[in-house]
């Protein structure tokens, strides 16, 4: 079992890595569980193909080198039950994830968009694939961090491979000798004797580009929500809690839920970089200059009253945005719900790097603790179904939750039980999702959510950003089911509190499923 330690939304980064000395973090002075190279690390399942031959994969990852330049991965793919031809595999792009900092890594790709590694001896980037053979690949990615120990692996199609341990090594292995790829284009033409294909290797250039960035987390309650983007945290509170309707005074409420708001900030706030912006937001409704004074009459209000709870020792920057920055789209049928969460106040900051906070701050806000495990043991399995739902022919089975880091791994299986192909809606266009960020509810699985029934808190699928305002969801998309077949999906969640050993999964039109085991 994993050792665990619960905090208020303290990411503890320093340049990228999570802080491990000293015995705050996980608690009693516990070294994390010694990392065994065991490979290869191996999941096999069916997958989404281009083609609609949707057949049973199985994906190796054979070795994970840290070189002084990048970071290589070598996998192998195979097709237990048959295949040929050339095939596209559907899935999210090849990213390793630091679960303990969230940290994202993706593969170095050149100017028109190829990888780097195993070169494609097609021009159309697809590979050759036999029945009954290997195909081995390589991939490079940028260098990760040296003390970075265990990646979590998503892109194969197969969920998420976590616990893939790095191999600090001088120099990557040598390039295949006479790769026989070119050579076995045709289906009529196989390799014989049970050889691998293997392919010409390509390593980046001065060309090469890779896109890197942060897991950012969504987590909800009916006063206040936290966004995390990396280093920065923004903790965003409701103003129809804090406001009556066009005002710019406290409402009697108000004063306890800053009191919570300051408890969160006293334990979050980096004392290197002490500096808070306090930004008011208003909805739609009336003229921009209308909304543009209100917002920094509400910020400006909640920041005095923030003073007052807090000492000396940080400096606040107070800003009014107006209607100019809305988290949730308004004139739909939500539309009310919509412009609610517009009308908000947010408390925006770089987060503490100290690790010193050895206990949970009970008077702070509850959407801000936050819970850092090791990183997730590899699995070969998604373990047994905890709970089943069908509709429209389509069978939603639940596997357990997975701590993994700072993260919550969710697993679901989707079964086409009918005679056609289908394509399921689990978006989120729900009552439960009304009104909810756009954002953080995007994408075929963003209809997920996962909610604590004795807080009524709410965690949202978490966002990959990679710069330049790009951001996608930490989640596989669903495609075309084809009938008779069954699909391993995950959708990755900010983690729960160390206490919570179980959740109820929103499933968009599959309802609420309770009382979810979370595995350490």
């Amino acid at each position: 079992m994993a050792r665990t330690t619960s905090f208020s939304a303290t990411a503890l980064l320093t340049t990228g890595s999570l802080l491990l000395s000293g015995c705050s973090l996980f608690g009693d002075g516990d070294d994390p569980p010694p990392v065994e190279e065991e490979f290869p690390y191996t999941r096999e399942g069916r997958i989404f193909q281009d083609t609609g031959q949707d057949e049973v994969l199985r994906f190796s990852i054979t070795g994970l080198e840290r070189t002084p330049d990048h970071t290589v991965m070598y996998y192998e793919v195979d097709y237990p039950d048959g295949f040929e031809g050339s095939n596209r595999n559907l899935s999210m792009p090849h990213t390793l994830v630091d679960p303990m900092t969230g940290q994202v890594f993706r593969e170095y790709l050149d100017g028109d968009g190829l990888k780097y590694g195993s070169v494609s001896p097609n021009d159309d980037g697809l590979y050759p694939v036999h029945d009954g053979v290997t195909n081995e690949y390589r991939r490079y990615f940028p260098p990760i961090p040296e003390d970075v120990e265990q990646v979590t692996f998503v892109g194969s199609g197969l969920g998420a491979m976590t616990g893939i341990p790095l191999q600090d090594v001088d120099e990557e292995r040598p390039d295949p000798e006479n790769p026989n790829g070119p050579q076995h284009l045709s289906p009529d033409d196989p390799p014989s004797g049970g050889e691998n294909l293997t392919f010409e290797n390509r390593p980046p250039d001065d060309d090469a580009e890779a896109d890197q960035g942060w897991v950012e987390s969504f987590v909800d309650s009916d006063i206040a929500s936290i966004t995390r983007d990396g280093t920065t945290e923004t903790i965003s509170l409701h103003s129809d809690v804090m406001f009556e309707f066009d005002e710019s005074e406290l409402t009697a409420d108000a004063e306890e839920v800053v009191r919570q708001a300051a408890g969160s900030l006293t334990s979050n706030v980096d004392p290197d970089n002490s500096e808070i912006t306090v930004i008011g937001h208003t909805d739609g409704k009336g003229t921009d200059a209308y909304n543009q004074n209100l917002s920094e009459e509400r910020a400006e209000t909640v920041r005095t009253l923030l003073v007052e709870e807090l000492d000396d020792n940080y400096t606040y920057v107070v800003e009014g945005r107006g209607s100019t920055e809305p988290v949730a789209v308004e004139g739909g049928p939500d539309d009310e719900e919509a412009r609610a969460r517009n009308r908000r106040v947010e408390f925006s900051y770089e987060v503490s790097a100290s690790g010193d906070q050895e206990e949970e701050d009970e008077d702070g806000l509850g959407v801000a603790q936050r819970t850092v495990t090791w990183p997730a043991p590899f699995t070969d399995d998604n373990g047994d179904v905890v709970a089943t739902e069908e509709h429209d022919d389509v069978q939603l089975d639940v596997y357990p939750l997975r701590r993994d880091g700072a993260y919550v791994i969710a697993t679901v299986a989707l079964t086409n039980n009918s005679d056609e192909p289908v394509i399921p809606d689990i978006g989120a266009d729900g009552e439960t999702q009304a009104g909810g960020p756009e954002q953080f509810s995007s994408g075929s699985l963003g209809g997920l959510q996962l909610l604590d029934p004795d807080t009524d808190l709410v965690r949202y699928v978490a966002q990959m950003t990679l710069g330049d305002d790009r951001s996608t969801g930490f989640a596989e998309e669903v495609h075309e089911l084809q009938p008779g077949n069954t699909y391993d999906l995950v959708a990755v969640f900010p983690g729960p509190p160390a206490d919570i050993e179980e959740l109820t999964l929103r499933a968009g039109p599959f309802g609420e499923l309770p009382e979810i085991p979370i595995e350490e």
